[in-house]
């Protein structure tokens, strides 16, 4: 079986996984890391989004063995301490979350979009997030924190 390295969150990280294994796999039953959520096992709802590299990514498409050796950032790795990242922050503020199941895959890739550009449209963010679904709202309020946490993250991280 292959081992897979990787840093994980800015901590190097390594595992011995199947070939098989899915990313989200990895984090979750390897690395503890369960803020990545398994929504659909088919890449549809976006709950499994990661960041490999910089780019989001469904987790629950991606095999552990092609993220060897990447910088991989998980829900659990945006906020420093106590103290929110801003698009966690504008998600908390704007009410972008009911039951929260959505929120990590939503923030991830909210956040790669706004490290392309810090004051997207609604039409821009509506399109970006069209691989994230969520079942409790009618996206408006998600809409608004995206562009308000790309406004406070200012063009990046």
């Amino acid at each position: 079986m292959p081992t897979v390295r990787m840093t994980v969150n800015g901590m190097e990280r390594s595992g011995t996984v199947e070939g098989r294994t899915l990313l989200v796999d990895f984090l979750r039953e390897h690395l503890g890391l369960t803020g990545t959520h398994v929504g659909c096992d088919t890449s549809q709802c976006g709950a499994c989004v990661v960041h490999v590299n910089g780019s989001s990514v469904k987790s629950c498409t991606c095999l552990a063995v092609q993220a060897d050796g990447a910088d991989v950032t998980t829900i659990e790795g945006l906020a420093n301490g106590a103290d929110l990242h801003p698009m966690q922050e504008a998600f908390r503020e704007h009410h972008g979350l009911q039951c929260g199941f959505c929120t990590p895959g939503m923030v991830m890739s909210a956040v790669d979009l706004a490290n392309r550009d810090s004051d997207p449209s609604e039409h821009d963010v509506r399109e970006w997030l069209e691989g994230n679904l969520c079942r409790c709202t009618g996206y408006h309020n998600i809409v608004k924190a995206v562009q308000a946490g790309a406004r406070a993250m200012g063009g990046g991280s």
